[in-house]
């Protein structure tokens, strides 16, 4: 038995369900819903990460920007907002955001603070994974094409719905 697993955790499915294409800051991201398929994000956390596209992204993304984010139910009132960029031709880059409660808006979230270099920090957990999988073998489907507007077409179409 690992030491990584609490034994009293018990796992269960999550859905992941493609919501929409939002482009912001001059980015092209797909926005992802993560939850238990019996809690669907409400309305008005879907109203505060619209405007956190409004109002953050101009300072957090780069003209040209191409990625995805995965808006993430964690429990009753706990969300991450993963703002994931391709950069540097190959790499996923990551801007994480949260909220809890009754929190007015989506603040930055850094589990170590002050940052310390060598510092361990937590990346993706296994639902999340599901979506980053698809995502990346769909940005290693649009660098081995010709990378023209057809190909960037077919690259934000190309999205995951399922249980993860």
């Amino acid at each position: 038995m690992s030491a990584a697993v609490d034994p009293a955790y018990r796992h269960y499915p999550k859905a992941a369900r493609y919501h929409s294409r939002v482009a912001a800051g001059g980015a092209v991201l797909k926005l992802y819903h993560l939850t238990a398929p019996e809690a669907p994000v409400p309305d008005d956390v879907e109203t505060l990460a619209a405007r956190w596209f409004d109002e953050q992204a101009p300072a957090t993304l780069v003209a040209g920007d191409c990625g995805f984010v995965i808006l993430h139910r964690c429990g009753t009132d706990f969300y991450f907002l993963l703002v994931s960029m391709w950069r540097g031709s190959n790499e996923l880059w990551e801007a994480v955001w949260y909220r809890h409660g009754d929190m007015p808006a989506f603040a930055a979230f850094d589990p170590a603070y002050p940052p310390q270099p060598g510092v361990v920090r937590p990346t993706f957990c296994v639902w999340e994974l599901g979506i980053v999988a698809h995502e990346s073998a769909a940005w290693a489907r649009y660098l081995g094409s010709p990378r023209d507007d057809a190909a960037r077409s077919r690259w934000v179409d190309d999205i995951f719905e399922g249980a993860v």
